[in-house]
């Protein structure tokens, strides 16, 4: 089981190629960056984590810089979006930005990809809020047309565009792996129609058991025709517990991810530190 983690860069916090390299000196297998543009005053939908939003969500980076930044300092390092909120970007600019990064990092990169929460942030965007799966749906499937075909069209009820040409196309083939964020059974039915894996939060996995939501994602994978082997999990927000861990280890978890604060050095070492302490118990 890979181990990865996730961490709200901001100017206050420890920088993104610090921590890359910081992770793979310890052998872990994978950062991941959330993504906000920004975080309108108004609020018309709640925070899904319930109080008020802590302040990284007003001050995250951008996402995609802060990856290359992690990967220009690390070899094998992968690096991701957790998630990237493709309801918010351009599919054309998106593609080119995905295509390059993954060139950059030399294949590292994890497309993870969500429809986002917050209709005041997508909102000024142009996006709307109740169009927004379909929407994405669509962005995607352009995207793979401009990462796999010379002349790539696309003609869609929210995404057009006729015959172009975009390079440079992305070095994993036919493109990096699509890993799309959210939780069950919505997002699941998505990541089973276009992704390549799913990413639940641990947290949201509780009510019903993160066992038996698994179960049920695989059940329906199959019932769509879909190989669960081809469609890897990667839980979200894991917590310090050994039992936890070794329970995602056994039912066939993919990828574990815990959350690092938007901090300096000293308080992020050692959470690191006790990671590494945990993985090493589940290896025995």
């Amino acid at each position: 089981m890979k181990i990865g983690a996730v961490m709200f860069f901001t100017e206050y916090s420890m920088r993104p190629d610090a921590l890359a390299r910081a992770l793979e000196e310890r052998g872990f297998e994978s950062l991941w960056v959330p993504e906000h543009s920004h975080i309108p005053l108004s609020r018309l939908s709640e925070y899904p984590s319930g109080g008020p939003l802590i302040r990284p969500y007003y001050d995250i980076m951008d996402p995609f810089l802060v990856l290359n930044a992690a990967a220009t300092v690390t070899t094998n390092l992968k690096i991701g979006t957790g998630v990237c909120l493709v309801n918010q970007r351009d599919p054309i600019h998106l593609a080119k930005a995905v295509s390059t990064i993954d060139q950059l990092s030399d294949g590292r990169f994890l497309f993870g990809v969500g429809n986002g929460w917050n209709q005041d942030e997508m909102e000024d965007h142009g996006t709307i809020f109740a169009s927004r799966h379909k929407l994405v749906r669509e962005r995607i499937e352009a995207m793979k047309r401009i990462w796999t075909e010379d002349e790539p069209e696309y003609h869609g009820e929210f995404v057009k565009f006729d015959k172009m040409n975009q390079w440079p196309k992305p070095r994993q083939k036919p493109f990096p792996p699509i890993i799309v964020g959210g939780a069950y059974p919505y997002a699941a039915r998505r990541a089973i129609r276009y992704g390549n894996g799913w990413i639940p939060r641990a947290d949201r996995l509780e009510k019903d058991g993160v066992g038996v939501v698994i179960d049920r994602f695989r059940a329906m994978a199959t019932e769509a025709g879909r190989d669960p082997a081809s469609l890897p999990i990667s839980i979200f927000r894991v917590p310090e517990e050994i039992e936890r861990l070794r329970f995602c280890q056994g039912i066939g978890v993919d990828r574990i991810v815990f959350s690092l604060p938007a901090e300096r050095e000293d308080s992020v070492m050692p959470i690191l530190d006790r990671w590494v302490r945990l993985r090493r118990e589940l290896e025995k």
